[in-house]
């Protein structure tokens, strides 16, 4: 089977909007932000994701992953000229709205569940879960219960984003439940897919989303934080996270969230971010999604920030 090809994520919900460049009156590029630790060089590295069979099977090569909800309820698949094919599947709406998904080497689809527009009974219970897509069939199932997390009316958010790690075959996960104004109470989740295992938590800290890179001088967990307009780093050591994380650069909008991180060159991130607040109002917004290029400059151990 040939290696899984990139597949590219439309989101309506969890996104954000816009930046704009400003210099003082000393001309201080405020866009410039230096780290407090060596983040080292980096590039784009092959993914071990690979297409789901049951989709190779079907003739399609080049999906576009749909979770916006914008006409398809759960999760569809757009292929062909112009994307204007789609697979969608009935079944795939029994577990309401999905936010965001990460893809073995297997071809398995991990799911990460999303409130959508209103609360409903079922809302709360859904958020508990992280839903896996069988590569072989398609078959999507609730795949594991993080009994300990607790949406409610106030932050109805539960598991929020995941990613899969290459290296040795795992899954991180992360859950904002439990946090509010006052305090950060989400959790990170280290997961062993074939048993179900949780090899680590870590606790404290409200990941809106994950990312893993690797630089030339760290293996990093990347986390943007569903409290402020920064964007973390975790390190890596023996396939563990160090407990304190370490910031990594801060947007320029101080009402922005980093919702999605992605390498797309050489020491060059495209970095995602939303109006988040822990309620239901960001879907609701007419423009949501604002975007970043965020490139590391190693002599000087800093950021450029601008917008795309």
């Amino acid at each position: 089977m040939k290696r899984f090809l990139p597949i590219v994520l439309v989101v309506l919900i969890l996104s954000g909007a816009g930046y704009f460049l400003l210099k003082d009156d000393n001309k201080k590029d405020k866009n410039i932000f230096k780290e407090s630790f060596s983040f080292g060089e980096f590039n784009k590295r092959k993914s071990c994701s690979r297409l789901p069979m049951f989709l190779y099977k079907a003739g399609i090569k080049r999906p576009m992953i749909d979770l916006s909800q914008n006409k398809y309820k759960g999760i569809a698949f757009y292929f062909g000229q112009n994307f204007s094919n789609v697979l969608h599947k009935k079944e795939w709406e029994k577990y309401d709205y999905m936010g965001t998904y990460s893809i073995d080497n297997m071809g398995n689809i991990y799911l990460a569940p999303n409130p959508f527009i209103s609360i409903k009974a079922t809302t709360f219970n859904l958020q508990k879960a992280i839903y896996k897509m069988d590569s072989q069939n398609g078959n999507l199932q609730r795949w594991l219960v993080i009994d300990e997390i607790a949406p409610n009316q106030n932050n109805p958010y539960g598991i929020i984003s995941l990613v899969y790690d290459c290296d040795d075959n795992t899954l991180w996960a992360s859950a904002i439940d439990k946090s509010n104004y006052k305090g950060s109470r989400g959790r990170i989740y280290h997961i062993n897919p074939k048993t179900k295992k949780i090899l680590q938590k870590v606790e404290g800290f409200d990941a809106l989303t994950l990312a893993i890179i690797h630089t030339n001088k760290h293996k990093l967990l990347l986390a943007g934080n569903a409290r402020d307009n920064s964007l973390y780093a975790f390190v890596f050591k023996n396939s563990k996270i160090s407990n304190g994380a370490k910031k990594v650069l801060t947007l320029p909008n101080p009402n922005l969230h980093i919702r999605k991180v992605k390498v797309i060159g050489k020491n060059s991130l495209k970095i995602e971010a939303i109006k988040f607040n822990y309620s239901l109002v960001a879907e609701t917004t007419k423009k949501v999604r604002f975007v970043y290029i965020a490139t590391y400059n190693p002599s000087t151990n800093s950021w450029s920030i601008i917008e795309k």
